[in-house]
């Protein structure tokens, strides 16, 4: 349920302060210290936890515990052993601990030494399946009217366009809200995380008999925004052709309504002004209302929900920029944001400018100059420091944006650190061949930069809790490839531990890697819709188990 490239601007959800001069590139494996800083103690921070020995800051404790956490991941003697492996015919998702099973119908909890059964809900149609869901958490002081509301739930999609909140650990359904039946809505997102969720319906384009017949579609797609625990509708927005024009995906984020062009083109709007202008008429879950002739109770079936935000006259213009296949983040400390320029010959290359004036900041064309099968990907990082992190099939780079010495109104873009990827140096070779008149000639070749028998990066990601940059690198040895996990440190860019992956890693196949806390989740893909799911969880090696097995051997 979240993206493993992401190419949205990513949620901030970390503080980087005082941070060191950028580190010189490092190549894999170097020192697996903690860098600059000097290695924690865990038996000093336990007695310190024990006496009380904190500040009266509430989440000392959560983080000098998370500190102890992340000293028993990165030592040396801890593995990551695989514990638990499954396959299935429909596709598996994972988030914080619960890995889901058969359109999230079976979810089974990963936090235990072996993982679980947490429920199983009873089957249902294919009409009535789970097609999209969130994880939804309690906020943090709000007083909430039931005590199921505390505990985490699954805000849930169907296909016959029911929205549900599902318990998390028992399958029980809490909340349920009939939409409509004049749309298909089939996309779940957050609008403002935790708070704000929007539904999209499917994109209409149409039938093949009304468009060559030249009948225009008016409303493309639809966008019902809701409040959540208790669900609350905020309202439903028509996307109208005859507004906006031809559109090809419209979404909310953080207040903002993006339109998406085939041309490139990406458009920004205020929802929030959207909603004062063209509501028609307030609508509240539960209570009767007439629309259109007919009599009904909001959120129910067979009423639903009207569509009740029309937009009549074009909407106030925030922003409008055109990226190659609509391709646009926005980050930063002030806020800037990335672009490819629109032309097919410039894929690969991004455009870092400031959002207030378009200005490009100055190292603000990023380019990995490699040569591969798979573009190199870019995106602001998820922990609210402001950089940027650049990756490619061979190195990834932390980049920073800070403001030019005198002059605080123009920002350049710098290096932070850099990961390469651990490969031989001089691959790129000269054959030579000797001819029938004994003359020898000489072959130069070079080989791809995602080679398969070169270390390549495939995914990057980031532990905001431990505060570590998680990288899987991939090697095809003979016949088949094999994965290994790096942790690395987020403000230095030291290798810190290196956990290799027992199954084989086909690149041909789709991937997800998920590193929680203690435990790392691999989901892959195979032909014919076949899934499989492999769970490694923290052990602390004391060398019982190598001894063990020595004995076996020698036995």
């Amino acid at each position: 349920m979240r993206p493993r490239r992401s190419e949205g601007a990513a949620a901030a959800r970390h503080r980087s302060v005082g941070r060191a001069p950028p580190a010189q590139p490092t190549q894999r494996p170097a020192c697996a210290s903690l860098g600059p800083t000097r290695k924690p103690n865990v038996c000093h921070r336990l007695s310190r936890r024990a006496l009380g020995c904190f500040s009266r800051d509430a989440g000392v404790v959560q983080r000098t515990n998370l500190g102890i956490l992340r000293a028993l991941v990165c030592q040396e003697s801890t593995k990551f052993k695989n514990v638990w492996t499954t396959h299935s015919k429909s596709p598996i998702a994972y988030e914080r601990g619960r890995i889901y099973f058969d359109n999230y119908r079976c979810c089974v909890s990963s936090v235990a030494s072996e993982p679980r059964k947490l429920y199983e809900m009873p089957k249902c149609s294919k009409s009535e399946k789970i097609e999209d869901a969130l994880l939804w958490e309690c906020p943090v002081g709000e007083i909430l009217p039931n005590l199921s509301d505390y505990k985490s739930s699954l805000v849930a999609l169907t296909a016959h366009n029911w929205l549900l909140r599902i318990s998390a650990t028992t399958g029980k359904i809490l909340e349920k809200i009939y939409l409509a039946s004049y749309c298909k809505f089939r996309y779940l997102s957050w609008d403002t995380p935790q708070e704000v969720v929007a539904v999209k319906s499917a994109l209409n384009k149409g039938s093949a008999v009304a468009q060559q017949a030249g009948i225009q579609q008016p409303i493309l797609l639809y966008l019902a925004v809701f409040r959540v625990l208790p669900f609350s509708l905020v309202g439903i927005l028509e996307i109208n052709k005859k507004i906006f024009g031809n559109v090809t995906d419209a979404t909310l984020s953080h207040g903002i309504l993006i339109v998406m062009y085939s041309s490139g083109l990406v458009r920004l709007y205020s929802f929030q002004a959207i909603t004062e202008q063209f509501m028609q008429q307030k609508l509240d879950l539960g209570c009767a209302c007439r629309w259109g002739g007919t009599t009904g109770t909001v959120g129910e079936a067979p009423f639903g929900i009207p569509c009740n935000i029309k937009i009549t006259d074009p909407p106030p213009l925030l922003f409008e920029v055109s990226s190659l296949e609509n391709a646009f983040q926005i980050g930063g400390h002030p806020w800037h944001y990335i672009i490819t320029p629109n032309k097919k010959k410039q894929r690969g290359v991004f455009h870092i400018c400031a959002l207030k004036d378009n200005s490009l900041a100055k190292n603000g064309i990023q380019e990995m100059e490699c040569c591969s099968l798979e573009s190199d990907w870019i995106y602001f990082h998820p922990d609210a420091s402001g950089r940027i992190i650049h990756v490619g099939p061979n190195q990834v780079k932390v980049l920073k944006l800070t403001e030019i010495e005198n002059n605080s109104s123009q920002h350049q873009i710098s290096e932070d650190f850099v990961i390469l990827a651990n490969r031989e140096k001089n691959k790129n070779e000269n054959l030579f061949t000797v001819t029938a008149s004994g003359r020898v000639v000489k072959k130069s070749f070079h080989l791809l930069d995602d080679d398969p028998e070169q270390e390549t990066f495939k995914i990057v990601d980031y532990e905001d809790e431990l505060d570590l940059l998680s990288v899987v690198a991939v090697t095809q040895i003979d016949a088949e490839g094999k994965a290994h996990l790096d942790f690395h440190c987020n403000e230095y860019g030291t290798l810190l531990k290196s956990i290799p992956l027992v199954e084989s890693w086909d690149v041909t196949y789709s991937h997800e890697v998920y590193f929680d806390r203690d435990l790392v989740l691999h989901i892959e893909q195979k032909p014919n819709r076949v899934f499989s799911c492999y769970v490694y969880q923290m052990v602390c090696d004391t060398g019982e188990e190598e001894e063990e097995e020595t004995i076996d051997r020698n036995c």
